[in-house]
């Protein structure tokens, strides 16, 4: 016997299939919103500061959350460019990832060695015509550029800090220009 063209089991069929997809859909939908908010998440445990992105240079003071870590981690700007810094008081002078550095612009100077955590390197002197941190901005510090660095954080070290007054309290780190 001829199948009708619209019989109760295709109907049936047709039905499962589309609560099977909307079923996969809303799981869909619900990861991705998922991953957002952690995303979100993970980032705030990691940089406190992100704020300091619309801060402009000037006022001479930023204050800084420390991280989960217990590290201060914030975005700043190397000449007009946007970085994230990590602030590094057994830094000798700001450190560039070598792959940020060439992003910049900026130049090789002369190969010294450096004594690190992990041994001794070779990193290449530069100079940073402008450094940014919320209300503070720097001219002309002193920098390395380092091969080695495994991701694009900057280390803040002592170089742009030697010039600010810091105050640590309650996990805050108050950095200010000395009037």
């Amino acid at each position: 016997m001829p199948k009708e063209p619209f019989s109760t089991q295709d109907t049936a069929s047709a039905g499962r299939t589309v609560a099977r997809g909307m079923h996969y859909l809303a799981w869909i939908v619900l990861l991705a919103m998922l991953t957002v908010y952690f995303n979100d998440f993970v980032g705030e445990q990691r940089n406190p500061n992100q704020h300091l992105n619309y801060v402009e240079a000037g006022s001479g003071e930023v204050v800084l959350a420390r991280n989960r870590a217990g590290h201060y981690v914030a975005p700043g700007w190397i000449n007009g460019q946007p970085v994230t810094f990590l602030l590094d008081t057994g830094a000798t002078r700001v450190s560039v990832p070598e792959t940020l550095a060439a992003r910049l612009g900026l130049r090789r100077g002369a190969e010294h060695k450096t004594m690190t955590a992990n041994g001794v390197i070779s990193v290449y002197a530069t100079e940073l015509d402008r450094v940014q941190l919320g209300g503070i901005e720097l001219r002309a510090v002193p920098a390395s550029i380092n091969p080695f660095m495994p991701d694009e954080t900057v280390l803040l070290g002592m170089s742009f800090m030697q010039h600010l007054e810091l105050v640590q309290r309650d996990g805050e780190l108050t950095l200010s220009i000395p009037r």
